[in-house]
């Protein structure tokens, strides 16, 4: 169930060879030189670059500080009840006590 199905070998498109044949070059003369021709140089990266404006700049400000406050009133919510939560039952215990007390006493 969970092992890879790789298709049948012969289902692969042909290759075709498209190297040129050459005959036999002519040696080369001990009066010629050759140089090799130079390698163009490829940037390292083929993504365009990003340039900010002020315009983008400012706007990517902005809703950084709008995630950073929408986190943050996410985070101080969900601090805030738990903190009611430990509260209420610190009150109902107190209060369960009290009256496990009182039908003691009146016994």
């Amino acid at each position: 169930m969970f092992t890879p199905k790789y298709p049948p070998p012969d289902s692969a498109p042909p290759t075709t060879d498209t190297t040129p044949t050459v005959p036999n070059p002519a040696p080369i003369q001990p009066t010629q030189i050759t140089t090799p021709a130079p390698v163009p140089v490829m940037p390292v990266s083929h993504r365009p670059t990003v340039q900010l404006t002020p315009g983008s700049a400012l706007a990517l400000a902005a809703g950084g500080g709008a995630v950073v406050l929408v986190v943050g009133a996410v985070l101080v919510s969900l601090l805030l009840a738990v903190a009611i939560t430990g509260v209420s039952v610190a009150v109902v215990a107190v209060v369960l006590r009290l009256l496990i007390k009182d039908l003691h006493n009146h016994r």
